[in-house]
């Protein structure tokens, strides 16, 4: 062995000279370890350690970015930074919500939900303990939500669905789970038959037996259809109330009173006052109203709620928002938002009016006397109105209307209006919440 070749202080074989190579002495410090080697034989070992290391760095590095514990390394390997992505998704939990929006979305909203009807289970409970309870008013926010909802949209593809005639194998089925639904009472129906009905409209807009709803003949005015009275009374200070505690102006609802020249003249034309001072035209009378909702398993077709003569109608375009009594108590002004087709004329005592107003699904309001009304139609612009006056050169009347004659329709159900002046004796024989039919009597004199 060489005396000049050393490894850890031990001299060299010439074995292990010849693998290493050795020509000359020279020490190469490596990981605390004195190895005395040649110059030559370093020279010729560098590049292969140097080409190993970036080797071994290579793996590593996709080693750890396969296993999520690295992004990458830094300073040449020495320093590693933790994945941002593992620290928010696996070590904190609550955190996941930020980036799945559908669960928080599902989460606040169960919990609105579930709020909302804990209060409303919670009115149930003080109404049943005779309790008044004040009704909650959807704010302005909320209303502006609802009516983002496409529902003139939704309420057109209804329409041309009811319209597809049904195979005949099917129309029991379907007809008869409306029928349970909505507890429709069949009996009643002209055509028992439900192979009868090609599709769901006919199926709607069923008649009735003639002897089935006889006709009121000792009270001057009558219910125009089936359905629940929401509210009923006097008009005071120009609001009208759609439920109990919640009111609608009368002017809006109705329009400015550009129709009066097809009306007998105001008993103070020079000095109306208020515009509902302006609808009275006789002394000693007052503006009544009444509003009645007609549920989906209702009869849909409307008839005329006493003799009076139709002067003008009133088309507003608008949302269709639906009218049932929980969604009444809870927009202000609903009946003012949806769409709706105000008739306008007079009966014996003075002003008499009745609105049909649409709703979800009901965008499709039918007057059998009047072929240019076309309801939720796009060509018309929510906010606008538009009027047609019956009243013509060769008509100086308008159109006569008997009290029970068949006046229109809804496509499903929906809510009527009526707002007419009569003596100040005039007395509703109603309760709020009854349900009622047509023919029956609304009041007396």
């Amino acid at each position: 062995m060489g005396a000049g070749s050393k490894l850890n202080g031990r001299l060299l074989s010439d074995s292990e000279k010849q693998i290493c190579g050795c020509d000359q002495e020279s020490s190469l410090p490596l990981g605390g370890v004195s190895v005395s080697v040649r110059t030559r034989t370093q020279k010729k070992l560098l590049p292969h350690i140097s080409n190993m290391a970036a080797l071994v760095r290579r793996v590593l590095i996709a080693h750890l970015a396969a296993t999520r514990n690295t992004s990458f390394l830094q300073n040449g390997g020495c320093g590693i930074r933790w994945s941002q992505r593992r620290f928010f998704s696996k070590g904190f939990p609550g955190l996941q919500a930020r980036v799945r929006p559908l669960t928080l979305l599902i989460a606040t909203g169960g919990g609105y939900v579930g709020y909302d009807q804990y209060g409303r289970y919670k009115d149930r409970q003080l109404e049943k303990l005779g309790i008044e309870v004040p009704p909650h008013i959807a704010n302005e926010v909320q209303v502006t939500i609802y009516k983002t909802i496409p529902t003139r949209l939704l309420s057109r593809a209804w329409g041309r669905l009811n319209r597809v005639d049904l195979p005949n194998w099917l129309r029991k089925p379907i007809y008869n789970l409306y029928i349970w639904t909505f507890g429709v009472n069949m009996k009643e129906a002209a055509v028992e038959d439900l192979q009868h009905y090609r599709n769901l409209g006919e199926f709607f807009r069923r008649k009735l037996k003639p002897q089935v709803r006889p006709v009121c003949d000792s009270h001057c005015v009558i219910s125009p259809a089936d359905g629940k009275i929401l509210h009923f009374g006097r008009v005071k200070n120009c609001e009208v109330e759609q439920v109990k505690g919640v009111t609608y102006s009368l002017e809006t609802f109705l329009g400015p009173r550009t129709w009066s020249e097809s009306l007998t003249a105001n008993r103070n034309e020079d000095d109306p006052g208020t515009f509902q001072d302006a609808l009275v035209t006789k002394e000693g009378n007052e503006l009544f109203h009444c509003v009645i909702y007609l549920a989906p398993g209702d009869y849909h077709c409307f008839h005329s709620p006493t003799d009076w003569r139709v002067a003008h109608r009133r088309h507003f375009p608008g949302a269709l928002m639906s009218v049932n009594p929980g969604v009444a108590r809870w927009i202000k002004e609903l009946f003012c938002h949806n769409e709706r087709v105000v008739l306008s004329g007079e009966w014996t005592h003075g002003f008499f009016s009745l609105t049909a107003v649409g709703a979800t699904n009901v965008g499709s309001i039918r007057i059998y006397f009047d072929k240019e009304l076309r309801t939720n139609n796009p060509r018309y612009n929510k906010g606008t109105y538009n009027d047609f006056s019956y009243v013509t050169n060769n008509n100086q009347e308008g159109i006569s209307m008997r009290k029970g004659e068949h006046l229109g329709e809804f496509n499903l159900g929906s809510t009527i209006v009526l707002l007419f002046e009569a003596p100040r004796d005039f007395t509703f024989n109603l309760q709020a919440g009854q349900k009622i039919r047509f023919g029956e009597a609304l009041g007396t004199m």
